[in-house]
C-alpha cells in the first residue's frame, strides 16, 4: 500500500508502540471499510456505522471463515506475492491468504521478533516440520525460512524425519556454545524426543502446536512437561500464529503468549459475538495490524484467557456448540 494514497503509513505500522495503537488500529478500520469490499458488506449486514468506531472494543471482527469462502482483500489488486494457504483433510476447503506485498510481512516478522528475542543473527534455527515441509503455501514454513534469511548462520535448516543428523547438529551446536532455536511442530518435537533423550543447554525449544492426528491428544502441559523431562530443560517455548495472519505471539514458558507489537487479543463472548472486551475468558479475538491489505480484524474459532497486561493463553479449539455461539455473525 503506497503512503501517498492512504493515511495508512505501513514503516509507522511495522514499529507501532503500545501508545499509538488503538489509533492506528481504528485508522486501519476505516480504511478497511472502505476499501476492502467483503469486509464492508459484513460491517454493513451488522449494521455497523463506521464513523461512530472510537474504540477496539467496538469494531466488528471478521470470522475466520470467511478466509475459506472469500478471497479477502483491501484495495483492489490480483498480484499477491504470496499465497498462504492452511493444511486440510482431502476435500476440506481450506483458509486463503492473499499477501499482496510480502515485505510488509517480513519486515513486521523480523521487528516483532527482535523485541522478544533478539536479532535472529544471534541463533542458529532448526526446524523440525515433517507435513508443513511436504506442502505448499504454508505459513509457518515461510516464517522460519525468513528467520533463517534474516539470521544467516551457516547451520540453519530444516529437517523432516533426519532425527540423527538433526541430534548430531545439535550437540555439535551446544559444544561451540552457540544459542540455537530448535522450532518444531508438537507431534515432531514429541516423536524426537523419545527418540533422543539428551540435555539441551542453551536451545530454545519452540513449539507452534500440531497434533492432526499423528498421536494422541495431548494438553499443553503434559507436551511441556515431556519434552522439559526429556531434553533437561526449564521452560518449553511456544509460537502462535496462522494462515490467516502475519503477525505472531510467542510465549517463553506455560502456554503464556505475549503478542508482537502490530497484534493485539481480545475476547468475545460465547453467547453474545458482538460483545467484546479486552480481558477475560472466552473466544478469542485478533487485532493484527500488519494485516493492510487483506483485514487486520479477525475472529477466531479458539478460546482463551486474555489477561491484563494483555498476555494471553489458548484453551483449546471451539466444539461445535461453542461455534454456534462464537460464530453467529457468519451465518
Amino acid at each position: 500500500m503506497s503512503n501517498k494514497n492512504s493515511l495508512i503509513n505501513t514503516e509507522k505500522i511495522i514499529s507501532i508502540t503500545p501508545s499509538e495503537f488503538t489509533d492506528a488500529a481504528i485508522s486501519l478500520f476505516n480504511y478497511q471499510h472502505t476499501h476492502n469490499i467483503v469486509y464492508r458488506q459484513f460491517c454493513d449486514a451488522l449494521k455497523v456505522n463506521a464513523a461512530e468506531i472510537s474504540t477496539l472494543t467496538q469494531i466488528p471482527f471478521l470470522p475466520i471463515t470467511f478466509f475459506k469462502s472469500h478471497r479477502i482483500q483491501t484495495g483492489e489488486w490480483s498480484n499477491e506475492e504470496l499465497l498462504f494457504q492452511s493444511s486440510g483433510t482431502t476435500g476440506e476447503i481450506t483458509s486463503k491468504h492473499f499477501v499482496k506485498d510480502a515485505a510488509v510481512y517480513e519486515r513486521s516478522l523480523q521487528h516483532g521478533f527482535t523485541l522478544q528475542y533478539g536479532a535472529p543473527s544471534d541463533y542458529a534455527i532448526l526446524a523440525l516440520l515433517p507435513s508443513y515441509l511436504e506442502r505448499k503455501n504454508a505459513s509457518l514454513v515461510y516464517m522460519a525460512q525468513q528467520l533463517m534469511k534474516a539470521g544467516g548462520h551457516p547451520d540453519n535448516g530444516f529437517y523432516i524425519n533426519e532425527w540423527d543428523v538433526l541430534k548430531d547438529k545439535l550437540q555439535q551446536l551446544i559444544a561451540g556454545q552457540q544459542k540455537v532455536i530448535l522450532l518444531g511442530v508438537t507431534f515432531a518435537l514429541l516423536d524426537f524426543a523419545e527418540r533422543y533423550p539428551m540435555p539441551l543447554q542453551n536451545v530454545i525449544v519452540m513449539e507452534t502446536g500440531g497434533m492432526k492426528g499423528r498421536r494422541e491428544e495431548w494438553t499443553r502441559a503434559q507436551v511441556h512437561n515431556y519434552l522439559k523431562k526429556q531434553w533437561e530443560l526449564q521452560a518449553i517455548h511456544s509460537e502462535y500464529g496462522m494462515t490467516e495472519l502475519l503477525s505472531q505471539a510467542y510465549a517463553k514458558a506455560d502456554g503464556i503468549y505475549t503478542p508482537t507489537n502490530t497484534m493485539q487479543v481480545m475476547i468475545r463472548d460465547v453467547n453474545d459475538p458482538l460483545d467484546v472486551s479486552t480481558t477475560g475468558s472466552g473466544c478469542i479475538n485478533i487485532i493484527d495490524l500488519a494485516n493492510i491489505h487483506s483485514c487486520a480484524f479477525i475472529a477466531t474459532e479458539d478460546i482463551g484467557k486474555v489477561y491484563p497486561n494483555g498476555t494471553f493463553e489458548i484453551m483449546g479449539r471451539m466444539d461445535h456448540s461453542a461455534l454456534r455461539g462464537c460464530s453467529l455473525m457468519a451465518v
